[in-house]
């Protein structure tokens, strides 16, 4: 198996690639020591042909591969796709157009909550991956023939596996599903990381409104410290030792080293000193400026109601042939629970019709379940 090095032959392959309706794409990268990820090959397939892209070569532009992800004419097929677009994105500032999810379509065509692409290379292309070289160091030089082989499989078969899903959305009408998700995947907005907004993941270990303000403040440190120095964010504070910042509030070195989960000589270090400047930062923002706070979760004073849902959902997901998840999340369910005018997708474009409507029929008392056959029937 050729691997392409040279800007030349890119170009000629990425221009054979574009006389076909779609290109089939993955990528192999590292990130496990960086905060940006490493790429480290590409893989394309067009209905003929295969070809394997070594982006590490020294003199390869990558710029025809660019090119041709923004090919309007040629549809960009990948299988779980929003690690590879990140990539894209990262490097090239561009996003692929017109995109097909594989794991997004199956979801809608019945396969379940984020199917892999091993199940679906068994079920639809009637193939079997060797995953020995899946957690390989794709880095190191030179690509054994079995890291060639099963890169290659994996848009050999995703061929396959887009005709076959691509006939079915065709047959149920569903293809606008699918499209919807497809624009959320093709948003810059999607890859954007915002430092102010890393507070977000970790906002359900906050325990009381005072310490709001200090993990927005400590977590937009950290996240801009790990872009910069390109580590991963716990290497530049654990989880552990952000929260016990958060809710012990340190004011001085003295209290921070106090801390037995932050590292040692950390409050003797400019890490340490930016900290406690954010920690500073925090006690002067206006709480009425800062948002509120969701209600813990875990069961909610409303908590029948969103068994209830839960209960309708896979109702709903069973009738139609889909995956709940691609119908609706917790955080949809939790939301619509506790206020039926909740902005959240699973009351709007085709999910409302889908299963939103019910669900506030449901809530309205308009609607019911029961058992039927040992179903549950919606009425």
């Amino acid at each position: 198996m050729h691997l392409i090095t040279d800007t030349a032959e890119l170009a000629a392959a990425c221009d054979c690639i574009a006389a076909h309706p779609f290109v089939t794409v993955d990528t192999e990268f590292l990130r496990e020591t960086t905060y940006y990820p490493k790429l480290c090959l590409i893989q394309l397939a067009s209905p003929e042909e295969a070809v394997l892209v070594d982006p590490l070569a020294p003199d390869l532009d990558l710029a025809p591969f660019f090119g041709l992800m923004i090919n309007e004419a040629v549809v960009k097929v990948f299988h779980a796709a929003r690690q590879d677009l990140e990539i894209v994105w990262l490097l090239g500032r561009v996003l692929p157009t017109p995109l097909f999810d594989t794991q997004v379509a199956a979801m809608v065509c019945g396969y379940g909550d984020s199917v892999g692409y091993e199940q679906l290379a068994n079920d639809l292309a009637k193939a079997r991956i060797d995953k020995s070289s899946r957690f390989t160091d794709w880095s190191r030089r030179p690509l054994t023939e079995a890291q060639l082989a099963y890169a290659e499989s994996d848009v050999t078969h995703l061929r396959q596996i887009y005709l076959a899903l691509k006939a079915d959305l065709d047959a149920s009408g569903r293809e606008s599903w699918v499209a919807e998700e497809m624009a959320v995947l093709s948003s810059p907005a999607t890859y954007e990381v915002k430092p102010e907004n890393a507070w977000l993941r970790l906002k359900g270990r906050v325990r009381k409104p005072r310490e709001l303000p200090l993990l927005m403040e400590v977590a937009a440190w950290r996240e801009r410290e790990a872009q910069s120095r390109d580590v991963p964010r716990q290497r530049v504070l654990k989880d552990d030792a952000l929260m016990d910042i958060v809710q012990r509030g340190p004011r001085t070195v003295e209290a921070l080293a106090e801390l037995r989960s932050v590292p040692n000589g950390f409050e003797r270090s400019r890490s340490g000193g930016e900290v406690l400047a954010a920690i500073e930062r925090a006690g002067a923002i206006d709480p009425k400026t800062l948002p509120r706070l969701e209600r813990e979760r875990g069961r909610p004073t409303n908590g029948a109601v969103l068994d209830l849902l839960k209960v309708l959902l896979k109702a709903v997901a069973d009738a139609e042939r889909v995956a709940p998840k691609i119908i609706a999340s917790s955080d949809d369910l939790e939301a619509i629970a506790s206020d039926e005018l909740s902005d959240v997708p699973a009351l709007q474009g085709w999910r409302r019709g889908v299963f939103g409507e019910k669900a506030l029929a449901l809530k309205n008392g308009t609607l019911s379940l029961r058992i039927q056959r040992g179903r549950v029937v919606v009425s």
